[in-house]
């Protein structure tokens, strides 16, 4: 077999011809240089003296030679013959480097591509949210985050704790928030803050007229305006109401928090809302707090995310923003 029809073949097959991958003699990791040593490799080729190649890809002449002499035993042929006037290919040497610069350019590629990736990722970044934090919390964050990223686009879906995970699970959002009292599966998250549930009613309600506490029993006998089935402030009051049989049938069922707040102002009925939402209403008197014996409203605000997906970019930088909820 001539020299030529060698090389070709050992162009053609230079990790065995059915493994791309793993082979007979284990993991191409374990039998290719890195790319350090294959760009050192080509420094050397252009260059003609490994001292300039050590310099230029940032090293010392000592560490250089040591990573030649390492690519030499992993290949088992001499690359490089070194003399007083400089460093030059052995024919094993230019061909090695000829594979080398084809390995280089495509990590070079695959480097320009990632980076498209995540540039294309932190210009944009879709939220989902549950109503209340939706409401009456994502705003401020988001308005925070503009600040920090100008070149954001930020998209905003609210509505249940339920179809916020179901968004997170289809890829259709980067981040989630939920007001629940457990994490949805196929889901991680953290807490962010905590919220408490009141029961409120307009001033004219008899209720408001009370001096003692509402009894539970009472209260999870009573219609009520509510939230939706799959809401997290419906979870939580179903939970704390679950030893008298959970809330009964609602007086009226509503998908929003402000529409079931408007709903308890004009007087239709009590309601069961997040501290967050009524605050000015209780302040101006357009509610009245009821307070309730023997049960804890009170939940976790959590940031949520797919198992496994940690947020990065944009969404870990607002991941940040929401820490310090009280």
């Amino acid at each position: 077999m001539g020299e030529g029809e060698g090389a070709e073949q050992a162009r053609a097959t230079p990790g065995g011809a059915d493994a791309p991958g793993a082979g007979p003699q284990g993991p191409l990791a374990h039998r290719v240089p890195d790319l350090a040593a294959l760009e050192l490799l080509l420094a050397v080729a252009r260059l003609g003296s490994l001292g300039r190649a050590a310099k230029e890809t940032g090293i010392t002449q000592p560490a250089a030679s040591s990573r030649i002499r390492s690519m030499e035993r992993m290949l088992g042929v001499a690359l490089v013959e070194r003399s007083p006037r400089g460093s030059r290919l052995t024919d094993a040497g230019v061909l090695v480097t000829d594979w080398a610069r084809r390995i280089v350019e495509a990590a070079a590629a695959f480097d320009a591509g990632a980076q498209a990736l995540r540039t294309r990722r932190d210009s944009r970044l879709r939220v989902a949210a549950s109503m209340t934090i939706a409401e009456y919390l994502l705003p401020g964050w988001l308005v925070a985050l503009r600040a920090r990223r100008p070149d954001t686009a930020v998209s905003l879906f609210a509505g249940n704790s339920a179809a916020v995970a179901e968004r997170l699970l289809s890829s259709a959002a980067d981040l989630g928030f939920v007001e629940g009292l457990d994490i949805p599966p196929g889901l991680d998250g953290a807490v962010v803050g905590h919220d408490r549930l009141a029961v409120v009613t307009a001033p004219s309600h008899p209720w408001a007229r009370r001096r003692a506490p509402l009894a539970a029993r009472e209260l999870a006998a009573t219609p009520l305006i509510l939230r939706e089935r799959g809401s997290g402030t419906r979870q939580v009051l179903d939970a704390a109401l679950s030893a008298y049989g959970g809330a009964a049938p609602p007086l009226l069922e509503l998908a929003s928090t402000t529409a079931a707040k408007a709903a308890a102002v004009s007087g239709a009925g009590p309601s069961v809302l997040s501290e967050l939402a009524i605050g000015e209403e209780v302040a101006a008197r357009r509610l009245v707090e009821i307070p309730v014996a023997g049960i804890q409203l009170r939940r976790a605000l959590r940031a949520v995310w797919p198992v496994g997906q940690r947020p990065a970019g944009p969404a870990r930088e607002l991941l940040g923003l929401t820490r310090g909820v009280s």
